[in-house]
């Protein structure tokens, strides 16, 4: 079992290798809109999983996740040489590849919220010209404790 923080120091330069690699070895035009997010290596420092996003060639584009999947599956060999020279380790981990949804997840929850907050306004639209439905001050008034006098 490895020292979490060396875990975590190896995820990051693996992250760094990887990106490089990608930006700068790897010819391969279908990863030209890959971006590596995170990396995440297990206790025992053997299995890496890479996580990874597309971006679409133009804004509207949708990004092309199985052409990019396949480019890094292809390319998963050479990656694993370039990690292990890189990092010096003893065991070069193995290397997986994983599609990064957030950005998809964060446009989900963008949504969601959006949609609360027009319930809200529609709420406070229509409480805006709104009444009490009942008197001013709708609790009762306490209670005047009785003295010794008022019981005679």
């Amino acid at each position: 079992m490895a020292d979490p923080a060396r875990a975590r120091k190896l995820a990051k330069r693996i992250s760094q290798i990887v990106a490089s690699a990608i930006e700068h070895d790897i010819k391969d035009p279908r990863l030209n809109f890959v971006t590596i997010t995170d990396t995440r290596i297990t206790a025992d420092l053997h299995d890496a999983t890479i996580f990874y996003t597309v971006r679409g060639e133009k804004l509207d584009a949708e990004p092309d996740f199985t052409a990019a999947a396949s480019a890094l599956e292809s390319a998963r060999g050479v990656l694993r040489s370039k990690v292990g020279a890189g990092t010096g380790v003893r065991y070069t981990p193995s290397i997986v590849f994983q599609a990064d949804r957030i950005p998809e997840d964060a446009q989900k929850i963008e949504d969601l919220l959006a949609k609360a907050r027009e319930a809200d306004a529609e709420v406070a639209r229509r409480a805006s010209g709104a009444q009490h439905a009942g008197e001013a001050d709708p609790y009762k008034p306490p209670r005047e404790e009785e003295t010794d006098e008022d019981a005679d």
